[in-house]
Protein backbone atom coordinates (compact mmCIF):
# COMPACT_ATOMS: atom_id res chain seq x y z
CA UNK A 1 0.00 0.00 0.00
CA UNK A 2 1.28 3.15 -1.02
CA UNK A 3 0.82 6.88 1.02
CA UNK A 4 -1.31 9.10 -0.57
CA UNK A 5 0.80 12.82 -0.71
CA UNK A 6 -1.34 15.88 -1.95
CA UNK A 7 1.95 16.71 -4.26
CA UNK A 8 0.37 17.57 -7.75
CA UNK A 9 2.19 19.38 -9.91
CA UNK A 10 0.80 21.82 -12.23
CA UNK A 11 1.98 20.80 -15.77
CA UNK A 12 3.13 24.20 -18.09
CA UNK A 13 4.28 22.73 -21.18
CA UNK A 14 1.08 22.49 -23.47
CA UNK A 15 -1.86 25.39 -23.48
CA UNK A 16 -5.28 25.43 -25.01
CA UNK A 17 -6.51 28.16 -26.71
CA UNK A 18 -8.42 29.28 -23.56
CA UNK A 19 -5.08 29.37 -21.78
CA UNK A 20 -5.18 26.68 -19.49
CA UNK A 21 -3.04 23.87 -19.35
CA UNK A 22 -3.95 20.86 -21.72
CA UNK A 23 -4.19 17.31 -19.55
CA UNK A 24 -3.99 13.65 -20.71
CA UNK A 25 -7.60 13.22 -19.20
CA UNK A 26 -9.15 9.54 -19.41
CA UNK A 27 -13.31 8.62 -18.89
CA UNK A 28 -13.73 5.55 -17.33
CA UNK A 29 -17.97 5.36 -18.47
CA UNK A 30 -19.38 6.63 -21.79
CA UNK A 31 -22.76 7.00 -20.43
CA UNK A 32 -24.72 10.75 -21.19
CA UNK A 33 -22.58 11.97 -18.28
CA UNK A 34 -19.07 10.53 -19.48
CA UNK A 35 -19.06 11.35 -23.34
CA UNK A 36 -20.85 14.71 -22.97
CA UNK A 37 -17.71 15.10 -20.21
CA UNK A 38 -15.25 13.10 -22.28
CA UNK A 39 -16.47 15.51 -25.88
CA UNK A 40 -16.51 18.64 -23.96
CA UNK A 41 -12.86 18.64 -22.32
CA UNK A 42 -11.72 17.41 -25.90
CA UNK A 43 -13.59 20.51 -27.29
CA UNK A 44 -11.31 22.87 -25.10
CA UNK A 45 -8.10 21.22 -25.79
CA UNK A 46 -7.36 18.31 -23.52
CA UNK A 47 -6.48 14.93 -25.04
CA UNK A 48 -9.38 12.72 -24.06
CA UNK A 49 -9.48 8.77 -23.96
CA UNK A 50 -13.26 7.78 -23.30
CA UNK A 51 -13.00 3.86 -21.79
CA UNK A 52 -15.89 1.66 -21.01
CA UNK A 53 -16.19 -2.16 -21.24
CA UNK A 54 -19.42 -1.67 -23.64
CA UNK A 55 -17.51 -3.31 -27.19
CA UNK A 56 -20.25 -2.56 -29.13
CA UNK A 57 -20.24 1.84 -27.70
CA UNK A 58 -17.28 1.99 -28.05
CA UNK A 59 -17.08 0.60 -31.72
CA UNK A 60 -19.67 3.12 -32.22
CA UNK A 61 -17.96 5.74 -31.12
CA UNK A 62 -14.91 4.98 -32.74
CA UNK A 63 -16.76 5.50 -35.79
CA UNK A 64 -18.22 8.47 -34.56
CA UNK A 65 -21.74 7.54 -33.67
CA UNK A 66 -23.28 8.32 -30.62
CA UNK A 67 -25.23 5.17 -28.56
CA UNK A 68 -27.32 7.86 -27.72
CA UNK A 69 -29.36 11.06 -28.64
CA UNK A 70 -28.09 13.89 -27.27
CA UNK A 71 -28.40 17.51 -29.66
CA UNK A 72 -25.20 18.94 -30.59
CA UNK A 73 -23.58 15.67 -29.45
CA UNK A 74 -22.97 14.38 -32.55
CA UNK A 75 -21.16 16.73 -33.86
CA UNK A 76 -18.85 17.85 -31.28
CA UNK A 77 -17.77 13.93 -31.55
CA UNK A 78 -16.99 13.52 -35.07
CA UNK A 79 -14.77 16.99 -34.84
CA UNK A 80 -12.87 16.22 -32.29
CA UNK A 81 -12.39 12.44 -33.10
CA UNK A 82 -11.27 13.58 -36.69
CA UNK A 83 -9.01 16.61 -35.23
CA UNK A 84 -7.17 14.02 -32.86
CA UNK A 85 -8.17 15.05 -29.46
CA UNK A 86 -10.66 11.93 -28.36
CA UNK A 87 -10.11 8.77 -28.11
CA UNK A 88 -12.19 5.57 -27.23
CA UNK A 89 -11.15 2.05 -26.13
CA UNK A 90 -12.09 -1.12 -24.38
CA UNK A 91 -8.38 -1.68 -23.11
CA UNK A 92 -8.32 -0.39 -19.46
CA UNK A 93 -4.68 -0.33 -19.52
CA UNK A 94 -4.29 1.97 -23.31
CA UNK A 95 -6.53 4.18 -21.71
CA UNK A 96 -4.93 4.83 -18.22
CA UNK A 97 -1.00 4.23 -18.68
CA UNK A 98 -1.03 7.72 -19.55
CA UNK A 99 -3.72 9.64 -17.43
CA UNK A 100 -2.96 12.55 -15.29
CA UNK A 101 -6.72 13.26 -14.65
CA UNK A 102 -9.23 10.20 -14.26
CA UNK A 103 -12.74 10.99 -14.13
CA UNK A 104 -15.31 8.36 -13.05
CA UNK A 105 -18.75 8.69 -14.65
CA UNK A 106 -19.99 4.96 -14.19
CA UNK A 107 -23.56 4.15 -13.61
CA UNK A 108 -25.23 3.89 -10.16
CA UNK A 109 -28.51 2.65 -10.22
CA UNK A 110 -30.45 1.94 -7.72
CA UNK A 111 -30.53 -1.89 -5.44
CA UNK A 112 -33.53 -3.62 -4.76
CA UNK A 113 -33.57 -2.17 -1.40
CA UNK A 114 -33.63 1.37 -2.77
CA UNK A 115 -30.31 2.19 -1.81
CA UNK A 116 -27.26 3.48 -4.86
CA UNK A 117 -25.93 0.47 -6.42
CA UNK A 118 -22.07 0.92 -6.31
CA UNK A 119 -20.93 -1.95 -8.01
CA UNK A 120 -19.99 -0.13 -10.86
CA UNK A 121 -17.97 2.31 -9.11
CA UNK A 122 -15.89 -0.38 -7.15
CA UNK A 123 -15.28 -2.12 -10.19
CA UNK A 124 -14.40 1.47 -11.84
CA UNK A 125 -12.17 2.06 -8.49
CA UNK A 126 -9.76 -1.78 -8.84
CA UNK A 127 -9.36 -0.93 -12.61
CA UNK A 128 -8.35 1.92 -12.22
CA UNK A 129 -5.68 1.11 -9.25
CA UNK A 130 -4.66 -1.61 -11.68
CA UNK A 131 -3.58 0.24 -14.45
CA UNK A 132 -2.54 3.76 -13.53
CA UNK A 133 1.30 4.30 -13.84
CA UNK A 134 1.77 8.45 -13.51
CA UNK A 135 3.61 9.61 -10.28
CA UNK A 136 0.99 11.80 -9.82
CA UNK A 137 -3.32 11.34 -10.70
CA UNK A 138 -6.32 12.94 -9.68
CA UNK A 139 -9.53 10.80 -9.55
CA UNK A 140 -12.42 13.19 -10.00
CA UNK A 141 -16.07 11.61 -9.40
CA UNK A 142 -18.88 12.37 -11.57
CA UNK A 143 -20.83 9.82 -10.87
CA UNK A 144 -23.89 10.88 -8.49
CA UNK A 145 -22.69 8.68 -5.47
CA UNK A 146 -24.09 8.56 -2.13
CA UNK A 147 -21.89 10.66 1.17
CA UNK A 148 -18.94 8.99 1.58
CA UNK A 149 -18.36 7.14 -1.51
CA UNK A 150 -15.20 9.35 -2.74
CA UNK A 151 -13.41 8.13 0.71
CA UNK A 152 -14.68 4.67 0.07
CA UNK A 153 -12.85 4.85 -3.88
CA UNK A 154 -9.77 6.77 -2.34
CA UNK A 155 -9.36 3.89 -0.14
CA UNK A 156 -10.38 1.01 -3.23
CA UNK A 157 -7.55 2.42 -5.47
CA UNK A 158 -4.70 2.91 -2.51
CA UNK A 159 -5.54 -1.06 -1.51
CA UNK A 160 -5.50 -2.13 -5.23
CA UNK A 161 -2.51 -0.11 -6.58
CA UNK A 162 0.12 -1.88 -8.61
CA UNK A 163 2.99 0.79 -9.38
CA UNK A 164 4.30 3.76 -6.90
CA UNK A 165 0.95 6.32 -7.67
CA UNK A 166 -0.19 9.44 -5.49
CA UNK A 167 -3.51 9.85 -5.95
CA UNK A 168 -5.58 12.69 -4.70
CA UNK A 169 -9.84 12.23 -4.80
CA UNK A 170 -11.96 15.37 -6.34
CA UNK A 171 -15.64 15.25 -6.20
CA UNK A 172 -16.84 17.25 -9.03
CA UNK A 173 -20.86 16.45 -9.71
CA UNK A 174 -22.64 17.17 -12.79
CA UNK A 175 -25.95 19.05 -12.98
CA UNK A 176 -26.81 18.71 -16.80
CA UNK A 177 -30.16 17.92 -18.06
CA UNK A 178 -30.85 15.36 -20.66
CA UNK A 179 -31.56 17.09 -23.78
CA UNK A 180 -29.34 20.42 -22.87
CA UNK A 181 -25.98 19.01 -21.70
CA UNK A 182 -23.98 20.02 -24.41
CA UNK A 183 -25.50 23.85 -23.53
CA UNK A 184 -25.76 22.63 -19.83
CA UNK A 185 -21.98 21.88 -19.99
CA UNK A 186 -20.80 25.43 -21.43
CA UNK A 187 -22.86 27.49 -19.72
CA UNK A 188 -23.27 26.12 -16.37
CA UNK A 189 -24.55 28.10 -13.40
CA UNK A 190 -21.94 26.77 -10.91
CA UNK A 191 -19.64 24.43 -10.97
CA UNK A 192 -19.02 22.45 -7.87
CA UNK A 193 -15.37 21.02 -6.64
CA UNK A 194 -15.05 19.06 -3.43
CA UNK A 195 -11.55 17.82 -2.31
CA UNK A 196 -9.43 17.46 0.19
CA UNK A 197 -6.52 18.60 -1.38
CA UNK A 198 -6.08 22.08 -2.35
CA UNK A 199 -3.35 21.56 -5.29
CA UNK A 200 -6.07 19.19 -6.61
CA UNK A 201 -8.91 21.51 -5.98
CA UNK A 202 -6.96 23.94 -8.03
CA UNK A 203 -6.45 21.58 -11.00
CA UNK A 204 -9.57 20.50 -11.87
CA UNK A 205 -11.22 24.35 -11.18
CA UNK A 206 -8.88 25.25 -13.93
CA UNK A 207 -10.18 22.64 -16.29
CA UNK A 208 -13.76 23.83 -15.39
CA UNK A 209 -13.11 27.27 -15.97
CA UNK A 210 -14.00 27.85 -19.90
CA UNK A 211 -17.29 25.98 -18.46
CA UNK A 212 -18.48 28.80 -16.17
CA UNK A 213 -17.97 31.49 -14.14
CA UNK A 214 -19.46 30.39 -10.86
CA UNK A 215 -16.63 27.77 -9.26
CA UNK A 216 -17.56 26.38 -5.67
CA UNK A 217 -14.99 24.62 -4.22
CA UNK A 218 -15.70 22.99 -0.81
CA UNK A 219 -14.83 19.89 0.75
CA UNK A 220 -15.62 16.31 -0.52
CA UNK A 221 -18.16 15.66 1.60
CA UNK A 222 -20.23 18.42 0.90
CA UNK A 223 -20.21 18.25 -2.66
CA UNK A 224 -21.67 14.64 -2.60
CA UNK A 225 -24.41 16.48 -0.42
CA UNK A 226 -24.80 19.40 -2.90
CA UNK A 227 -25.86 17.26 -6.05
CA UNK A 228 -28.58 15.04 -3.84
CA UNK A 229 -29.91 18.24 -2.37
CA UNK A 230 -30.00 19.88 -5.47
CA UNK A 231 -32.19 17.22 -6.92
CA UNK A 232 -33.79 16.59 -3.92
CA UNK A 233 -35.14 20.24 -4.14
CA UNK A 234 -36.42 20.39 -7.40
CA UNK A 235 -38.21 17.47 -7.19
CA UNK A 236 -39.91 18.98 -4.41
CA UNK A 237 -40.85 21.98 -6.03
CA UNK A 238 -42.31 19.96 -9.37
CA UNK A 239 -44.38 17.27 -6.37
CA UNK A 240 -45.51 20.71 -5.10
CA UNK A 241 -46.69 22.68 -7.91
CA UNK A 242 -48.65 19.23 -9.38
CA UNK A 243 -50.46 19.39 -5.92
CA UNK A 244 -51.32 23.06 -5.79
CA UNK A 245 -52.62 22.33 -9.82
CA UNK A 246 -54.67 19.52 -8.86
CA UNK A 247 -56.25 21.78 -5.83
CA UNK A 248 -56.40 24.64 -8.80
CA UNK A 249 -58.78 22.01 -10.40
CA UNK A 250 -61.18 21.79 -7.63
CA UNK A 251 -61.30 25.41 -6.77
CA UNK A 252 -61.21 27.12 -10.51
CA UNK A 253 -58.33 28.55 -10.59
CA UNK A 254 -54.99 28.29 -13.11
CA UNK A 255 -52.26 26.88 -12.46
CA UNK A 256 -50.36 28.47 -14.97
CA UNK A 257 -51.45 31.66 -13.85
CA UNK A 258 -50.49 31.07 -9.97
CA UNK A 259 -47.33 29.37 -11.16
CA UNK A 260 -46.45 32.80 -12.60
CA UNK A 261 -47.42 34.68 -9.89
CA UNK A 262 -45.32 32.45 -7.19
CA UNK A 263 -42.11 32.89 -9.58
CA UNK A 264 -41.52 36.54 -9.69
CA UNK A 265 -41.07 36.28 -6.30
CA UNK A 266 -37.02 35.97 -6.58
CA UNK A 267 -36.80 33.91 -3.67
CA UNK A 268 -38.74 31.27 -5.72
CA UNK A 269 -38.30 31.68 -9.25
CA UNK A 270 -40.12 29.67 -12.30
CA UNK A 271 -37.88 27.32 -13.25
CA UNK A 272 -39.68 23.52 -12.12
CA UNK A 273 -43.45 25.32 -11.64
CA UNK A 274 -44.24 23.65 -14.63
CA UNK A 275 -47.32 21.43 -14.01
CA UNK A 276 -47.71 17.76 -15.05
CA UNK A 277 -47.95 14.47 -14.49
CA UNK A 278 -44.68 13.77 -12.66
CA UNK A 279 -40.87 13.56 -12.95
CA UNK A 280 -39.54 10.62 -14.49
CA UNK A 281 -36.01 9.83 -15.56
CA UNK A 282 -32.65 8.19 -14.53
CA UNK A 283 -31.86 10.87 -11.95
CA UNK A 284 -35.09 12.48 -9.74
CA UNK A 285 -36.42 8.81 -8.88
CA UNK A 286 -33.26 7.57 -8.27
CA UNK A 287 -31.75 10.70 -5.86
CA UNK A 288 -34.89 10.86 -4.07
CA UNK A 289 -34.63 7.35 -3.05
CA UNK A 290 -30.58 7.41 -2.56
CA UNK A 291 -30.95 10.23 -0.51
CA UNK A 292 -34.09 8.53 1.50
CA UNK A 293 -31.95 5.66 1.52
CA UNK A 294 -29.02 6.85 3.34
CA UNK A 295 -30.58 9.31 5.33
CA UNK A 296 -32.37 6.21 6.97
CA UNK A 297 -29.18 4.79 7.38
CA UNK A 298 -27.91 7.02 9.46
CA UNK A 299 -30.77 7.70 11.87
CA UNK A 300 -32.56 10.76 10.19
CA UNK A 301 -35.98 10.71 8.56
CA UNK A 302 -37.12 12.72 5.69
CA UNK A 303 -40.20 13.23 5.87
CA UNK A 304 -41.11 15.96 3.16
CA UNK A 305 -39.07 14.08 0.72
CA UNK A 306 -40.96 10.74 1.20
CA UNK A 307 -43.58 12.75 1.06
CA UNK A 308 -42.65 14.34 -2.85
CA UNK A 309 -42.38 10.57 -3.38
CA UNK A 310 -45.55 9.69 -2.99
CA UNK A 311 -47.18 12.66 -4.67
CA UNK A 312 -44.83 12.34 -7.58
CA UNK A 313 -46.28 8.48 -7.70
CA UNK A 314 -49.69 9.77 -7.34
CA UNK A 315 -49.70 12.12 -10.44
CA UNK A 316 -48.93 9.53 -12.75
CA UNK A 317 -52.29 8.16 -12.98
CA UNK A 318 -53.60 11.94 -13.05
CA UNK A 319 -54.55 11.62 -16.95
CA UNK A 320 -56.02 8.18 -16.69
CA UNK A 321 -58.22 8.77 -13.59
CA UNK A 322 -60.11 12.16 -16.09
CA UNK A 323 -60.35 9.33 -18.56
CA UNK A 324 -62.08 7.03 -16.55
CA UNK A 325 -63.87 9.71 -14.81
CA UNK A 326 -65.09 10.68 -18.31
CA UNK A 327 -65.81 7.25 -19.53
CA UNK A 328 -66.44 4.75 -16.97
CA UNK A 329 -64.34 2.35 -18.32
CA UNK A 330 -61.83 2.20 -20.28
CA UNK A 331 -62.12 -1.49 -21.62
CA UNK A 332 -62.05 -1.33 -25.73
CA UNK A 333 -61.25 2.48 -26.12
CA UNK A 334 -58.72 3.23 -28.48
CA UNK A 335 -56.17 5.43 -27.31
CA UNK A 336 -53.03 7.38 -28.64
CA UNK A 337 -50.14 8.28 -26.45
CA UNK A 338 -48.32 10.89 -27.83
CA UNK A 339 -44.62 10.66 -26.37
CA UNK A 340 -42.85 7.67 -24.79
CA UNK A 341 -39.19 9.13 -23.82
CA UNK A 342 -39.29 10.32 -20.11
CA UNK A 343 -38.76 14.08 -21.59
CA UNK A 344 -38.59 15.92 -25.11
CA UNK A 345 -35.06 15.71 -26.64
CA UNK A 346 -33.83 12.72 -25.47
CA UNK A 347 -33.93 8.63 -27.06
CA UNK A 348 -33.93 7.98 -22.76
CA UNK A 349 -37.01 6.14 -21.73
CA UNK A 350 -35.50 5.17 -17.99
CA UNK A 351 -38.72 5.57 -15.30
CA UNK A 352 -40.72 7.21 -17.91
CA UNK A 353 -44.09 8.32 -16.76
CA UNK A 354 -45.51 7.77 -20.52
CA UNK A 355 -44.02 4.15 -20.35
CA UNK A 356 -45.98 3.75 -16.47
CA UNK A 357 -49.38 4.90 -18.49
CA UNK A 358 -49.06 2.99 -21.46
CA UNK A 359 -48.38 -0.21 -19.35
CA UNK A 360 -51.41 0.58 -17.14
CA UNK A 361 -53.72 1.92 -19.70
CA UNK A 362 -53.62 -1.95 -21.73
CA UNK A 363 -53.92 -3.25 -18.21
CA UNK A 364 -57.40 -1.72 -17.90
CA UNK A 365 -57.91 -2.95 -21.24
CA UNK A 366 -57.79 -0.31 -23.22
CA UNK A 367 -56.43 -0.45 -27.24
CA UNK A 368 -53.38 1.37 -27.02
CA UNK A 369 -51.34 3.18 -30.02
CA UNK A 370 -48.19 5.11 -29.13
CA UNK A 371 -45.60 7.82 -31.23
CA UNK A 372 -42.79 9.37 -30.32
CA UNK A 373 -40.13 11.16 -32.41
CA UNK A 374 -37.50 9.22 -31.46
CA UNK A 375 -38.06 6.28 -28.93
CA UNK A 376 -40.02 3.73 -31.01
CA UNK A 377 -37.27 0.73 -30.44
CA UNK A 378 -36.41 1.48 -26.89
CA UNK A 379 -39.85 1.82 -25.75
CA UNK A 380 -40.66 -1.90 -27.81
CA UNK A 381 -37.94 -3.26 -25.48
CA UNK A 382 -40.04 -2.64 -22.86
CA UNK A 383 -43.60 -2.63 -23.95
CA UNK A 384 -42.98 -5.57 -26.41
CA UNK A 385 -46.36 -6.33 -28.14
CA UNK A 386 -48.44 -5.01 -25.36
CA UNK A 387 -49.27 -1.92 -27.52
CA UNK A 388 -49.17 -0.69 -31.45
CA UNK A 389 -46.74 1.59 -32.33
CA UNK A 390 -46.92 4.74 -35.17
CA UNK A 391 -44.66 6.14 -36.97
CA UNK A 392 -46.63 9.92 -37.27
CA UNK A 393 -48.94 12.07 -35.00
CA UNK A 394 -51.10 11.39 -37.77
CA UNK A 395 -50.39 7.61 -37.74
CA UNK A 396 -50.84 7.31 -34.10
CA UNK A 397 -54.80 9.22 -33.61
CA UNK A 398 -56.25 8.39 -36.44
CA UNK A 399 -59.88 6.80 -35.71
CA UNK A 400 -59.17 7.05 -31.80
CA UNK A 401 -61.18 8.08 -28.68
CA UNK A 402 -59.00 9.86 -26.94
CA UNK A 403 -55.74 10.86 -27.11
CA UNK A 404 -52.69 11.38 -23.88
CA UNK A 405 -49.98 13.56 -24.64
CA UNK A 406 -47.56 12.28 -22.14
CA UNK A 407 -44.30 14.34 -23.70
CA UNK A 408 -43.92 17.58 -24.22
CA UNK A 409 -42.08 17.49 -27.76
CA UNK A 410 -42.42 20.45 -29.60
CA UNK A 411 -43.80 18.15 -32.53
CA UNK A 412 -46.92 17.84 -30.68
CA UNK A 413 -47.06 21.34 -29.73
CA UNK A 414 -46.78 22.94 -33.33
CA UNK A 415 -49.46 20.00 -34.57
CA UNK A 416 -52.49 21.50 -35.79
CA UNK A 417 -55.38 20.99 -33.48
CA UNK A 418 -57.75 20.80 -36.73
CA UNK A 419 -56.19 17.37 -37.23
CA UNK A 420 -57.52 16.15 -33.74
CA UNK A 421 -61.16 17.01 -35.06
CA UNK A 422 -60.24 15.48 -38.68
CA UNK A 423 -58.86 11.88 -37.46
CA UNK A 424 -60.18 11.15 -34.22
CA UNK A 425 -63.36 9.62 -33.74
CA UNK A 426 -64.23 12.32 -31.34
CA UNK A 427 -61.88 14.75 -30.62
CA UNK A 428 -61.16 14.62 -26.89
CA UNK A 429 -57.66 14.94 -25.17
CA UNK A 430 -56.38 14.11 -21.96
CA UNK A 431 -52.93 17.02 -22.18
CA UNK A 432 -50.25 15.67 -19.09
CA UNK A 433 -47.86 18.42 -20.39
CA UNK A 434 -50.34 21.58 -21.04
CA UNK A 435 -49.23 21.71 -24.18
CA UNK A 436 -51.71 24.30 -25.70
CA UNK A 437 -52.99 27.57 -24.78
CA UNK A 438 -56.67 27.76 -23.72
CA UNK A 439 -57.37 30.73 -26.01
CA UNK A 440 -56.04 28.38 -28.72
CA UNK A 441 -57.93 25.93 -28.01
CA UNK A 442 -61.07 27.28 -27.55
CA UNK A 443 -61.47 27.77 -31.25
CA UNK A 444 -62.08 24.23 -31.52
CA UNK A 445 -64.72 21.52 -31.25
CA UNK A 446 -62.21 19.49 -28.70
CA UNK A 447 -62.92 18.16 -25.11
CA UNK A 448 -59.42 19.10 -23.45
CA UNK A 449 -58.34 18.34 -20.43
CA UNK A 450 -54.68 19.81 -19.10
CA UNK A 451 -53.38 19.85 -16.06
CA UNK A 452 -54.81 22.92 -13.05
CA UNK A 453 -56.28 24.58 -15.79
CA UNK A 454 -59.92 25.10 -16.09
CA UNK A 455 -61.85 22.15 -18.46
CA UNK A 456 -62.55 23.00 -22.28
CA UNK A 457 -65.44 22.06 -24.30
CA UNK A 458 -66.94 22.98 -27.52
CA UNK A 459 -67.28 19.15 -28.47
CA UNK A 460 -70.63 18.01 -29.65
CA UNK A 461 -69.92 14.16 -28.22
CA UNK A 462 -69.21 14.98 -24.18
CA UNK A 463 -72.05 12.28 -23.26
CA UNK A 464 -70.88 10.09 -25.60
CA UNK A 465 -69.77 6.80 -23.46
Amino acid sequence: MFIIKCTIVIYKENTTMRGINMKNITIVGTGHVGLVTGVTLAEIGHQVVCYDINENDIALMKAGISPFYEPELADLLKKNLNNGQLFFTSDPKLALVDAEIIYIAVGTPTAENGSVDLSNIKEAAKTIAENITKQEVIIVTKSTVPVGTNKLIEQLIVTNLTNEVNINIVSNPEFLREGSAIYDTFSADRIVIGSDCEKAASIIEEINKPFGETIFITDLLSAEMIKYSSNAFLATKISFINEIANLCEKVGANIEEVAHGMGLDFRIGTPFLKAGIGFGGSCFPKDTRGLIQQATEAGQSLEILEAVIKVNKQQKYLLMNKAKQRFGNLKDKKIAILGLAFKPNTNDVRESIAIDIASELTMQGALVTAYDPLVLEEAKQILGEKIQYALSIEEAITNTDMVFIATDWDEFKDFPLEKYEMLMNHPIIFDGKNSYSLDEISEYNIEYYSVGRPFHNKSNFYNLK
